[in-house]
C-alpha cells in the first residue's frame, strides 16, 4: 500500500485540473427554490409546445420556403404574449426574474420541437446578456424597460447583438484572433457620442428587433484594444437593414445584415468603452474586453448547448415513435435488438448532452455572469420583494455613480482569471456536446427511420437542417474546441499556446 508521501508525488507529476468535482461544492448553495421554479418553467414550455410550436413548426417552415421574405412578427407576438421576452430578466431591472439556468431546460423543451421557434425567443436573451454584463446599471434598467413596456403593449421589444462581420466571424470572439480578422465596423469617437460606419452580417433576430447590442472598435488596425459597445435603436438614422440569409435550417428565425453609414449613437447610449471602464479598473483595456465576451458567452454557449439537446431529443422522440408503430414482416420494429441499441444510445447522447449544460450552468451560477443573482439571501430577496419596490426604491440607487462603480468592480476588477477560464471553458464544453450530438441523434434517426424520415411531415429531416446552425453561431464548434483547450486544459501546462498558428 502506498503512503500518502508516495501518492502525492506520483498525483504531482500529471497535470491539475480544477473541474474534477465542479457541480459538488456547488449543488448545496443552490436556493432550494430554483428546483420548483424550474420545473415550473418546463411546465410552461411544455405548454407552449402544445398549444403554440408543434401546431405550427412545420407549417411555418413550408412558408418560409415559400416566402423566403418572411419576417416572424406574429410569433414574436405570441412569445411576448406568454411573457418570455422579460421571464429571464432580473426583477431589478423590471423583469420577471426567472432564475437564468432554467433558461436551458426551457431551450431544450422548445428546441425539441423546434429550433427555429426556440431561437425567436432564446436570441434575445443573448442581447440582454450583452447589456448586463456591460454592467452599465443605468442603460441596461433603461433599455429592459422598453422590453418590459413591450409585453405591456402587446408590441414586442426585442434586443439584438451584433458582432459578426463579412470578413471576420468567429474571430470577433477572441481577443487573441481579432487583429488578425478584417473588421470594419469603426466607432470614431466624436463630441457627445460615437459615429459608427460599418456591417455586421448573420446577426438573429435583427430585423425584428428594436435594440440592437453593437459590437465596434475606435481603432480598426488594433481592435482587440479598442473594443466599443453601443445600444443602437431601430430607426435611428444611419443605421439600415440589408438582406436576410436564405438558410437551409432555423429559417424562422431570420439572420440579417446590418449596415451602418454615419450612424451618430449619443454618449448615453454607449454601454461600455475604455473611458468608462476607467472609472472602476486599471486593468488592460483588452482585458476587459476579453472578459466582457467571456461573460455573455459562458452563458449563452450553455444555452446553444441545450438547444442541440432539445434537437438531439426531439430526433429520439420521433424514432422512438417511428419504432413503436412500425411492423416490419409482422413483428413492431422496436422489438428488434438493433433498434433497442440505437435508441439506447440515443437516449444517452440526450442523457450526456443535459449533464454537460447542467454542469456548465453550475459554473455560471456560482463563478460567472449571474453568481449574484443566485447567492442564496439575495435570489430570495430578489423573489419575495414586490416589483413596486425595486421600481420606487432600487432603480433610483442603480442611478448613482457609486453604483456603476460597484458593479464594475465586482465584474471586472475583484474577478478572478480562474473563475473566467473555468465557465468560459465549460461553456464551450456544453456547447460542442450538446450541439455534436444533436446532429448525431438526428442522422441515427434518419438512418432508423428510411425513406420515411426524409419527409418533411415526419419533421426529422426539419431537425437536422435546424441542429446544422446550432454548430456554427456562438462561436464554431472548431473555436469553441481551442477555447475550450486554452481555458481546461493549457493553466495546467504551462508550455502549451493557443491561437498562435
Amino acid at each position: 500500500m502506498l503512503s500518502r508521501a508516495e501518492v502525492s508525488a506520483r498525483l504531482s507529476r500529471f497535470p491539475k485540473f480544477d473541474d474534477t468535482y465542479l457541480s459538488l461544492p456547488y449543488a448545496p448553495h443552490m436556493p432550494g427554490h430554483m428546483v420548483r421554479q424550474t420545473k415550473e418553467v418546463i411546465a410552461i414550455a411544455r405548454k407552449f409546445n402544445e398549444e403554440v410550436a408543434r401546431p405550427r413548426a412545420l407549417e411555418l417552415d413550408r412558408k418560409t420556403h415559400e416566402d423566403p421574405g418572411y419576417m416572424p412578427w406574429e410569433l414574436a407576438e405570441l412569445a411576448n404574449k406568454w411573457g418570455f421576452y422579460t421571464m429571464w430578466i432580473p426583477k431589478m431591472f423590471g423583469g420577471k426574474g426567472y432564475n437564468m439556468p432554467s433558461m436551458s431546460y426551457f431551450s431544450e423543451e422548445v428546441g425539441s420541437v423546434c429550433l427555429g421557434i426556440m431561437n425567436v425567443i432564446g436570441v434575445h436573451y443573448l442581447g440582454v446578456s450583452g447589456v448586463i454584463a456591460s454592467a452599465n446599471l443605468t442603460l441596461s434598467r433603461r433599455i429592459m424597460n422598453d422590453v418590459v413596456q413591450g409585453e405591456k403593449t402587446g408590441k414586442p421589444c426585442l434586443i439584438a447583438l451584433a458582432t459578426t462581420e463579412p470578413g471576420a466571424g468567429t474571430d470577433v470572439e477572441e481577443t487573441d484572433l481579432v487583429d488578425k480578422g478584417k473588421v470594419t465596423c469603426h466607432a470614431r469617437k466624436v463630441k457627445g457620442g460615437y459615429i459608427v460606419n460599418g456591417t455586421k452580417v448573420f446577426i438573429s433576430m435583427g430585423h425584428v428587433s428594436t435594440w440592437t447590442v453593437l459590437y465596434a472598435y475606435s481603432d480598426l488596425k488594433r481592435p482587440s484594444e479598442t473594443s466599443v459597445g453601443l445600444m443602437v435603436k431601430t430607426g435611428t438614422k444611419g443605421f439600415s437593414f440589408g438582406t436576410h440569409e436564405n438558410k437551409m435550417g432555423q429559417r424562422v428565425c431570420p439572420a440579417s445584415v446590418l449596415v451602418f453609414e454615419d450612424c451618430f449613437v449619443p454618449d448615453d447610449q454607449v454601454l461600455f468603452d475604455e473611458a468608462r471602464v476607467r472609472k472602476f479598473t486599471k486593468k488592460p483595456f483588452r482585458e476587459i474586453s476579453q472578459r466582457y465576451i467571456d461573460y455573455v458567452v459562458s452563458a449563452t454557449r450553455a444555452g446553444v448547448g441545450a438547444f442541440g439537446v432539445g434537437a438531439a431529443r426531439g430526433a429520439f422522440e420521433a424514432a422512438l415513435n417511428y419504432a413503436s408503430t412500425t411492423e416490419v414482416g409482422g413483428r413492431l420494429l422496436i422489438n428488434n435488438e438493433w433498434v433497442q441499441c440505437q435508441l439506447a444510445e440515443m437516449y444517452k447522447n440526450v442523457a450526456l448532452g443535459r449533464l454537460a449544460y447542467v454542469e456548465a450552468n453550475y459554473a455560471n451560477s456560482h463563478r460567472g455572469l449571474y453568481r449574484l443573482l443566485q447567492l442564496k439571501p439575495f435570489y430570495y430577496y430578489l423573489l419575495f420583494m414586490p416589483q413596486a419596490y425595486f421600481d420606487n426604491v432600487v432603480a433610483p440607487f442603480l442611478e448613482k455613480e457609486s453604483s456603476q462603480k460597484l458593479m464594475g468592480r465586482l465584474y471586472y476588477e475583484w474577478a478572478r482569471e480562474p473563475d473566467q477560464h473555468c465557465c468560459s471553458g465549460w461553456g464551450s464544453l456544453a456547447k460542442v456536446a450538446g450541439t455534436d450530438i444533436g446532429i448525431k441523434n438526428c442522422q441515427m434517426a434518419l438512418e432508423l427511420m428510411g425513406q420515411t424520415g426524409l419527409r418533411q411531415d415526419a419533421g426529422v429531416e426539419k431537425l437536422l437542417r435546424d441542429a446544422k446552425l446550432v454548430q456554427i453561431y456562438e462561436g464554431t464548434n472548431q473555436l469553441n474546441r481551442l477555447n475550450l483547450f486554452k481555458c481546461l486544459i493549457a493553466p495546467a501546462v504551462p508550455q502549451a499556446r493557443v491561437f498562435e498558428e
